[in-house]
């Protein structure tokens, strides 16, 4: 869990993406969705992704795995939805 920042479940509505989807329960916060982000952009650049903060979910539109391994990287650990 995110000490960085206060925490508060609202956030832009991203656009949709279609692709493997996480749970990410430990995701808390802006601060973390921006995390998450910024590993996306180090370890898979170009890949879409879309983060509902409201439901700590994270959609990856590329490899499940790998994907699953940069929300880690990242300090937080996901778990696949369906």
């Amino acid at each position: 869990m995110c000490g960085e920042h206060q925490h508060s479940d609202t956030c832009a509505i991203e656009p949709a993406v279609s692709g493997a989807r996480f749970k990410v329960a430990d995701m808390t916060c802006d601060h973390c969705a921006g995390t998450i982000r910024k590993a996306f952009a180090t370890t898979m650049p170009g890949t879409e992704i879309s983060i509902d903060l409201a439901s700590r979910e994270v959609t990856v539109a590329g490899d499940a795995a790998a994907a699953a391994n940069t929300i880690r990287a990242a300090g937080y650990e996901p778990q696949t939805i369906g």
